[in-house]
């Protein structure tokens, strides 16, 4: 019989991950024990992904708010910092910014509007336009803003951020001012010191408040780069990819990443005698429509991968062969050409009609979203993912 399914992804469910835990043996055995329980196979190019949440808890790799604080006052000192960018997350960065505010005597905290960077919004952007305001060039005092917009709650969270960032920073004994401005220069009318907690704009940022005359610029990747006390640490990212674990604790981005992702298709083909490849995913590279969030608040979606996920798709576009290419064919007689140009298409698509339509986008930031969706974040219990056929096409 013709084959009739395409790709599959499937949640695989496993223990719960403790720091100590062996990732790499509980993630290969758990997709050979899921293949024997669901009655399928396994293949070469099948992909293996596990969630960066459970390798950074094998890792153990988790800081406190006096870790961070340590941190902050060991590079900025103790006097007023400006904070630039977060997004409006209890998640994200509410724990974050309770270890930079117990650092400071002050802080000037500048949040971009009418949303964060991954889509929160503070106020509707049709309102601006009502107000006569213009976000590009307009810097808001806190009074200002709430004179013009009032009291607004996340349309899912129902937190008003501006409230909540306040009176959290406040409960530290830190003194806390509120701006509202695009431009990140705007911080440097209040302050030279500057910690831009951006994640996908952050380099632009750094370029453009140093070449402005700041004193001193870092990133959230550059705190917590290293250990401080004991703490964990992520060379490259820091702070970025963090996500609140206790009331007083965050659990870090993993690091040291490629080992693990490599250990697991090693093993997998030695238990197996399949090719597959692995990855580690965080957020998806998706917007949500409605709340108008785009999921990414990590600063990959995956920070490791097999070289067999590297690249970006190779496809054509069916409809595009069928409407045009082939509209005089019908039936068999259409699928087999199809089937045949497939087979024979070029290497070089990137310009080609026949490629339009496709998604331009890397292997690894469509099977990462992919993997998102299907794993969810809350308690599904699958930090796995198995994706079967991502690879094949019409032909196979």
């Amino acid at each position: 019989m013709e084959r009739m399914i395409g790709t599959v992804s499937r949640g695989i469910r496993a223990p719960i991950i403790r720091k100590g835990d062996n990732i790499v043996d509980i993630v290969v055995n758990c997709v050979i024990d899921a293949a024997k329980s669901g009655n399928f196979e396994l293949n070469d190019r099948d992909v293996v992904a596990v969630t960066e949440a459970v390798v950074a808890r094998a890792q153990g790799n988790y800081a406190t708010t006096d870790q961070i604080a340590a941190d902050i006052k060991n590079k900025f000192g103790t006097d007023t910092l400006g904070v630039i960018f977060p997004i409006l997350s209890r998640n994200r960065f509410s724990i974050c910014l309770k270890g930079i505010a117990k650092a400071v005597k002050k802080i000037i905290l500048m949040l971009s509007y009418p949303s964060d960077e991954v889509g929160n919004h503070l106020v509707d952007l049709d309102l601006l336009d009502e107000k006569g305001v213009n976000p590009w060039t307009d810097v808001l005092t806190e009074d200002m803003f709430r004179k013009l917009f009032g009291y607004n709650k996340h349309t899912f969270t129902g937190v008003d951020y501006i409230e909540f960032y306040k009176v959290l920073i406040k409960q530290t004994g830190c003194e806390v001012e509120i701006i509202l401005a695009n431009d990140c220069r705007a911080i440097l009318k209040y302050t030279k010191n500057i910690l831009c907690c951006d994640i996908h704009s952050r380099e632009r940022s750094k370029r453009l408040l140093r070449a402005a005359g700041a004193s001193k610029v870092l990133g959230l990747d550059e705190i917590l780069n290293a250990p401080v006390d004991g703490s964990g640490y992520n060379e490259e990212y820091g702070l970025l990819g963090s996500n609140k674990a206790t009331e007083e604790t965050v659990k870090l981005f993993p690091r040291d990443c490629q080992p693990v992702v490599d250990s697991i298709q090693r093993l997998l083909y030695e238990k197996t005698g399949k090719h597959m490849e692995a990855m580690i995913y965080g957020d998806g590279a998706f917007k949500d429509p409605v709340g108008k969030i785009w999921e990414l608040a990590d600063p990959v979606v995956a920070p490791a991968y097999t070289r067999g996920l590297e690249g970006q798709p190779h496809e054509v576009k069916l409809k595009y062969l069928a409407d045009n290419n082939f509209s005089n064919l019908k039936g068999e007689e259409l699928q087999k050409a199809i089937s045949e140009y497939i087979k024979n298409k070029d290497q070089a698509l990137t310009d080609s009609m026949i490629s339009q339509g496709t998604t331009p986008r890397r292997i690894t930031d469509l099977i990462g979203s992919l993997c998102d969706l299907t794993s969810g974040s809350g308690d599904k219990g699958t930090p796995i993912v198995l994706v079967q056929g991502y690879f094949d096409n019409y032909t196979k």
